[in-house]
């Protein structure tokens, strides 16, 4: 699904831990190939909050993802490690994805790659769905895809 963002959307230049609070909660995607995606959020406590991510096949993991959204001096910040089965990282121990918060609206929040070329979008369509795209830059505007549609698990 292709989306664009409102132009409602109001910049925030540092962003705070309470602009992704809406993602807390479980949630499970299931994708065309029948690949199973439960994320759990835990509320925010104090300036961060974190999330965690496992991507299954039938019975077998394929990857895991523990993600951290921590307050700096510098404004908010999303961190992705990525774990293979057996919490093999991918990523060198010091080093993690990092995403700097750009904006935010009610129910949804664009983070960018540091280096850009892509951002994620956190969207939440309703009380029982949730969403991350994935943005890229097409003639000039940032076009998302979705790239997990999350329902809520009871």
């Amino acid at each position: 699904m292709v989306i664009g963002i409102s132009p409602k959307l109001k910049a925030q230049a540092k962003g705070r831990v309470a602009d992704v609070s809406f993602i807390q909660g479980n949630w499970k995607a299931t994708m065309p190939d029948g690949q199973t995606i439960e994320g759990f959020w835990l509320p925010p406590s104090g300036e961060n909050m974190l999330g965690f991510m496992r991507m299954m096949h039938g019975t077998n993991a394929d990857l895991y993802e523990m993600l951290a959204y921590e307050q700096t001096a510098d404004g908010l910040i999303s961190m992705v490690k990525h774990f293979k089965p057996g919490l093999i990282g991918q990523e060198e121990k010091d080093k993690q994805d990092r995403y700097l918060f750009l904006e935010a609206a009610k129910d949804k929040a664009i983070f960018q790659k540091e280096g850009g070329g892509l951002r994620i979008l956190y969207e939440k369509r309703s009380a029982t769905q949730f969403v991350i795209a994935r943005g890229t830059e097409e003639d000039g505007k940032w076009i998302y895809k979705d790239l997990f549609v999350f329902n809520k698990v009871k």
